[in-house]
């Protein structure tokens, strides 16, 4: 069986037992990086696996051949990430629908995810969200995937590189109007930083900013109670 395992996006505490069972259970562990995956082996005293691999863009057509012949074979496969949920912004799910088409039995081990915990981080409505993964990097390419979303009223959560913050929240601003965000940033870790407020504000926040680590935009739909309210009583 293929077990996709979620695990932590920072905090080692927040893997769970059962997925503590499925590494230390596998015949194989098909990860993002292998180094990454042996510090979390190493943290919880789990004896490296016969196999463990890389798995990650680029080399996943011929390593979802190698793990679907070791599932053929009987053995138990491990597949995660550097953290979250493998196929989430990730190519696992290209092993995934490969097991799902040769009907070999696969499971989903749950545990952290960086989209539900910056969509609770920032404070915006949790009724309707949208996932977009990574934005494009073209500022005209960039604004237009905002305006995709211009008029709906659900959340929107994207990953961003730490480098294109301040460019990418002005491609919102411009794109979906002054309304609330939040940058998470570090989830999780010991340097967890969450900034909430309008884009505008956000803006002006991390347009020079120097930024470290992993990030998280979540931007508030389209609903008059989450846009500035201009004044019209200015001259």
């Amino acid at each position: 069986m293929l077990h996709v395992v979620a695990t932590p996006i920072g905090n080692l505490a927040d893997l769970s037992p059962r997925a503590l069972d499925a590494l230390r259970g596998a015949a194989a562990i098909a990860c993002e990086d292998t180094r990454r995956t042996w510090q979390l082996l190493t943290h919880f005293e789990i004896p490296r696996p016969a196999e463990m691999f890389s798995y990650r863009q680029g080399n996943e057509e011929r390593v979802t051949e190698k793990v679907l012949s070791l599932l053929v074979e009987g053995k138990d496969v491990a597949l995660c990430s550097d953290g979250g949920y493998p196929g989430i912004s990730d190519p696992g799910y290209r092993l995934i629908r490969a097991c799902a088409k040769a009907s070999i039995p696969y499971d989903v081990v749950p545990g952290a995810s960086a989209v539900e915990v910056a969509l609770l981080m920032s404070g915006l409505s949790t009724s309707s969200f949208t996932f977009r993964g990574f934005p494009p990097r073209g500022p005209g390419a960039l604004r237009n995937w905002f305006a995709e979303d211009a008029d709906k009223e659900h959340t929107l959560i994207c990953y961003e590189s730490p480098f294109r913050v301040g460019a990418t929240l002005e491609a919102a601003l411009d794109a979906l109007g002054d309304r609330e965000a939040a940058v998470c940033i570090e989830l999780t870790k010991m340097h967890e930083r969450v900034s909430r407020g309008y884009l505008s504000d956000l803006v002006n926040e991390y347009k020079d900013a120097k930024v470290k680590g992993e990030v998280a935009l979540v931007i508030a739909g389209s609903n008059p109670k989450f846009a500035r309210k201009v004044d019209t009583n200015k001259e």
